[in-house]
């Protein structure tokens, strides 16, 4: 039986992120995933790429953010840390970052880029390990789940609803992927070359969007009924 075998939220865009034992899922996505990010003064968002709404910033791989009680926390080189909200962690980043930002919530520019929640099954992530010759580890992916899987590639022809606790959720299509996952981040210290080699074999496409259908609980272990 197909099982949850990691849950990560990233509470800031771009930046590393956390695992999770548990999480609600309500119908924006994983509570508190990309709920805030770094916005410059033209409004776009810290990322590993260009694009209408985003501006390649790669420093802000060498941040991670995490939930506490207090709020988010963030952490960089140096072993600092600062407090979502707190003005002089917005001066650390406009350091970092040579740029003139601050760490921002979601309101006029969307922090997702299309579905609500990522997943890649573990029998993919094997898949181009091998055939590839990259290291997949999922954090390069972003991916929200990874779930136990037999066959690579099986999620993508996932059609229905697909139930995981007490949540349900819709396949939304697969993720083309960006430079990013080459990238060292998340914990992740080295680059890899991954993105050339799934091109050349896979569309550029790996994991896929879900939306929620159903608002709940997702626990590690969990089953997925498809």
């Amino acid at each position: 039986m197909t099982r949850v075998t990691s849950i990560r939220r990233y509470p800031v865009k771009s930046m590393g992120g956390e695992s999770l034992e548990s999480v609600q899922v309500e119908a924006r996505g994983l509570e508190g995933d990309r709920a805030f990010a770094v916005r410059d003064a033209e409004s776009r968002l810290a990322s590993g790429k260009n694009t209408r709404r985003m501006v390649r910033r790669d420093g802000i791989f060498a941040f991670t953010a995490h939930t506490e009680d207090r709020g988010v926390v963030v952490s960089g080189p140096g072993g600092r840390h600062g407090l979502v909200g707190d003005p002089s962690l917005d001066a650390w980043l406009c350091d970092a970052l040579a740029a003139d930002v601050a760490v921002a919530p979601e309101s006029d520019v969307k922090h997702f880029d299309d579905g609500a929640v990522s997943l890649i099954g573990t029998a993919t992530l094997e898949w181009c390990e091998r055939e590839l010759g990259v290291d997949a580890d999922p954090r390069r992916l972003r991916a929200n789940l990874v779930v136990e899987t037999s066959e690579p590639f099986e999620e993508e022809a996932w059609v229905g609803d697909v139930r995981i606790g007490a949540t349900v959720l819709r396949p939304a299509g697969r993720i083309e992927r960006c430079r990013t996952i080459d990238l060292a981040q998340d914990g992740v210290d080295a680059p890899t070359r991954w993105l050339k080699a799934l091109g050349a074999r896979r569309d550029l496409r790996v994991a896929i969007y879900l939306d929620v259908v159903t608002p709940g609980l997702v626990t590690l272990g969990d089953a997925v009924v498809i």
